[in-house]
C-alpha cells in the first residue's frame, strides 16, 4: 500500500513492479522536463517492445511530448550495468534485501500482536462486566455472560490466527527467503540471465538496486543511473534503427543487386546474391520477388530497361526496322546473325541494332513483312 501511494503525486517515487516487460517502468525519469515518464508496448515480430514517453505536458497542456525513448536498448544497457557493478556490493544488496523483509516480517508480527492483545483486553473487560453484575438480575447476567463468552472465542482464534502466521511467516523467512536471498549475492548474473526468472522478478531486483533513471534522447540515448546507496554512472548508446530500417537492404548487397542487374535478371541476380552471402534486409535469402521489391524501393533500373538504355530493341521493333516477320528475327538470331540478350526471367529477348550494310543480312533472303500478309492461295491456284 506505501508503494501505492508514493507512486501517485506531482513528486511520486517508484510504484511497485507490475505487469509487462519494462524494466524501469516507474523509474524512469524525463531527461527534459523532471517527470516520471510512462511505458508504452508495440509488439515486434511477436515481442512485446517498451518505449518509455513523457507525455505529461501533452496531456496537461495539450502540447507536443517531450520524448520517446525506445525501451529495449535501454533494458538492455541498464541490465547490464548492474551485471558489471553488482559483484563488488553483492553483500551488502543481500543484507539490505533481508533486512527489509525481516522489518517487513517483524510489522506484520505487530499488527497481528496488537489483534491478540484487544482482544484479550476485549474478554477482560466482559469479564469484569459479568463478575461485577447484581445476579439476582439474571437478565442482564446472561447478556454478559454471552458477551464474554463471545469475546473468549474471539480471542481463541485471533491467537490460533497469530501462532499460525507467525510460525509460516518464521518458516519461509528461514528456510526459503534467506536461501534465495544469499543464492541471488551469490549467483545474480546466472539468476538475471535465466529464461526461466519472470520478468517481474527481475524488475523486482532493479527496484532494490536502482532509484531511478534519467533518460535523455538527442543523437543519442544518454542514461543518467542512480544506485541506492548515491552511485551515479552516465552511458551513452546509440539509438536503434526503426522497424522499416531493420529491414532495409544493406547498403553493400544493394550495391552488388545493382551490379548484377547490368548483366543479369532478377531471377539470376537473387541467386548470384545468395552464392556471395548475401541476404536480404529480413535475413532471408534472395528470390526474384525480393530483387524486384529491393529495386523499385531503391529506384534501380530493371535489366530490361538497362538493355533499352543502350539502344537494344524489342523483336517487333527491329523486325520492322529491317522490314521482315518477326519469326525471321528468331531464325536470324538462332543462326547467329543477330544478337540478343534475355531482358527478363519470361524468356523476353532484346535484340542489338543490326550494323547498316551487314552483308550477311543482305546475303539472307529474309522475308520481308508485306509478303507474309500477300502470300495466300488466289481463286484459280495462282500465288
Amino acid at each position: 500500500m506505501l508503494a501505492n501511494a508514493t507512486a501517485h503525486g506531482e513528486d511520486r517515487a517508484a510504484g511497485p513492479a507490475r505487469e509487462g516487460t519494462a524494466l524501469l517502468q516507474g523509474l524512469a525519469i524525463c531527461g527534459r522536463c523532471g517527470r516520471r515518464m510512462t511505458v508504452r508496448y508495440h509488439t515486434r515480430r511477436g515481442v512485446e517492445v517498451p518505449d518509455y514517453q513523457c507525455m505529461r505536458h501533452a496531456i496537461q497542456d495539450g502540447g507536443q511530448r517531450c520524448q520517446s525513448v525506445p525501451g529495449g536498448v535501454v533494458d538492455q544497457t541498464v541490465g547490464q550495468l548492474l551485471l558489471d557493478t553488482l559483484t563488488p556490493h553483492a553483500l551488502e544488496v543481500a543484507l539490505t534485501v533481508e533486512a527489509e523483509l525481516d522489518a517487513r516480517a517483524a510489522e506484520a508480527d505487530a499488527l497481528r500482536r496488537g489483534h491478540v492483545e484487544r482482544a484479550r483486553h476485549r474478554a477482560d473487560l466482559a469479564r469484569r462486566r459479568y463478575l461485577a453484575v447484581d445476579p439476582d438480575n439474571r437478565l442482564v447476567a446472561d447478556s454478559l455472560e454471552a458477551d464474554w463468552n463471545n469475546a473468549l472465542r474471539a480471542l481463541q482464534s485471533a491467537q490460533e490466527d497469530y501462532e499460525h502466521a507467525s510460525a509460516a511467516a518464521q518458516a519461509a523467512l528461514t528456510d526459503q527467503v534467506k536461501d534465495r536471498i544469499r543464492s541471488l549475492a551469490t549467483d545474480f548474473p546466472a539468476l538475471w540471465s535465466n529464461p526461466d526468472t519472470p520478468q517481474r522478478d527481475r524488475k523486482r531486483m532493479v527496484r532494490l538496486l536502482v532509484d531511478d533513471v534519467t533518460l535523455h534522447k538527442t543523437d543519442r540515448i544518454h542514461l543518467h543511473v542512480r544506485l541506492r546507496g548515491g552511485q551515479t554512472t552516465s552511458l551513452a548508446v546509440a539509438i536503434p534503427p526503426k522497424a522499416w530500417q531493420v529491414r532495409q537492404t544493406h547498403p553493400d548487397t544493394l550495391a552488388a543487386l545493382d551490379r548484377l542487374l547490368d548483366t543479369c535478371t532478377d531471377a539470376d541476380t537473387a541467386e548470384a546474391l545468395n552464392a556471395a552471402g548475401h541476404r536480404s534486409g529480413e535475413g532471408k535469402p534472395f528470390t526474384a520477388r525480393i530483387v524486384l521489391e529491393a529495386r523499385r524501393s531503391n529506384n534501380l533500373p530493371s535489366h530490361a530497361d538497362r538493355l533499352r538504355a543502350q539502344g537494344l530493341l524489342t523483336n517487333t521493333e527491329i523486325a520492322t526496322k529491317l522490314g521482315v516477320h518477326p519469326s525471321t528475327i528468331k531464325s536470324w538470331t538462332t543462326a547467329g546473325i543477330l544478337n540478343s540478350h534475355k531482358a527478363n526471367d519470361k524468356n523476353e529477348r532484346l535484340y542489338e541494332p543490326p550494323t547498316p550494310g551487314d552483308p550477311r543480312l543482305t546475303a539472307r533472303q529474309g522475308s520481308p513483312l508485306r509478303n507474309r500478309v500477300s502470300n495466300q492461295p488466289t481463286p484459280g491456284g495462282a500465288l
